[in-house]
């Protein structure tokens, strides 16, 4: 158990350059279609064009993701990330920001540049990698994933390959809570999931600060909201019968922004509030999903209708009341 699992085949700068290029590609489309919705349907009220901003979202991503693999194309997530957060700090800068006060002014722009500082300690922070050396006849099976290029042919290949059923025997050997990213092919201590977004496994070493991401782009998404809100009283204009919207492009270009920003924070408030979860009651994402991998999440319950049946239960070993797991998962960060 002296050495260390490669967590991601590296890439060459060519092949990095081309994946963002096609994630700002991507940007670009997904703005483009929340675009349509305040230009052909601007009257509408506003849950009717959040309704409709998610089936074109979703028809993007589903547009988008048949083209990539017609294509053989890759994209960056983090990079997709990046550049979403970048068109929406030029769409504040060229359109929203004249409206905006000057405290707001400061408080978004502050919290842009700590999101994107966030996104780079994020995807170079080390999640609690833990050295392991597989058997030789898992290193053979591990190293034949290397010809296989499509991230599902990669992940099909390793749920069946001896390396990961042979993930409870390691977790044992190296000690309490390691489990193995299916995707970097590593063992993480306090593993969570492997986030795509961000690039990086969820574990031990990096929990908090992925909450605190988390938490910053909630609270940045909210303070544009407050601007757009500014942005939208200033944009009415008084005419000969009392009042009218001026709906000019860059009302239009601010409004799809605010769609795009209102689908974020619905999900992101979902998936802040399961964590929340799982940090009061001591659990990961990943045990809570695959708990029949683990023996320590198995209780066996007997059978009244025969010995030889029984039934397998959940059980959280690890719960130990909500202030202490909350004590425990603060000091575990200190």
């Amino acid at each position: 158990m002296v050495e260390l699992l490669d967590r991601k085949k590296s890439a060459n700068w060519p092949e990095l350059i081309g994946r963002c290029v096609v994630s700002f590609i991507l940007v670009l489309l997904t703005q483009f279609s929340q675009f349509l919705v305040p230009q052909f349907f601007f009257d509408l009220p506003v849950f009717i064009q959040l309704l409709l901003s998610a089936l074109l979202l979703l028809a993007v991503v589903g547009a988008v993701g048949w083209c990539r693999r017609l294509l053989r194309v890759r994209a960056s997530a983090p990079a997709f990330v990046f550049f979403s957060l970048l068109f929406v700090w030029v769409v504040y800068i060229a359109i929203v920001r004249q409206a905006a006060t000057h405290l707001m002014d400061l408080l978004f722009n502050g919290q842009i540049i700590l999101l994107i500082f966030g996104l780079y300690r994020m995807l170079s922070s080390d999640p609690g990698l833990v050295s392991y050396s597989p058997p030789p006849s898992d290193l053979v099976a591990q190293s034949s994933s290397s010809e296989i290029d499509t991230y599902h042919q990669e992940t099909e290949f390793l749920t069946s390959s001896p390396y990961l059923r042979r993930s409870t025997e390691a977790d044992t050997e190296l000690g309490d809570r390691v489990r193995c990213c299916q995707i970097c092919k590593a063992y993480v201590k306090g593993f969570d999931h492997h986030c795509p977004a961000f690039g990086n496994c969820i574990g031990h070493k990096n929990y908090l600060l992925f909450i605190v991401l988390l938490i910053g782009f909630l609270w940045t998404e909210a303070t544009y909201l407050v601007c757009l809100s500014q942005y939208a009283a200033q944009s009415v204009v008084p005419d000969g019968d009392g009042t009218r919207l001026e709906i000019s492009l860059s009302r239009k270009v601010a409004s799809s922004t605010m769609l795009f920003s209102i689908l974020q924070l619905v999900w992101q408030v979902v998936f802040l509030l399961w964590h929340m979860y799982c940090i009061c009651f001591n659990i990961r994402t990943d045990e809570w999903i695959h708990w029949k991998r683990y023996p320590e999440f198995q209780i066996f319950i007997q059978s009244s209708h025969g010995e030889k049946s029984s039934e397998v239960r959940f059980k959280n070993p690890y719960d130990k009341g909500v202030l202490q797991n909350l004590k425990e998962f603060m000091a575990s960060k200190r």
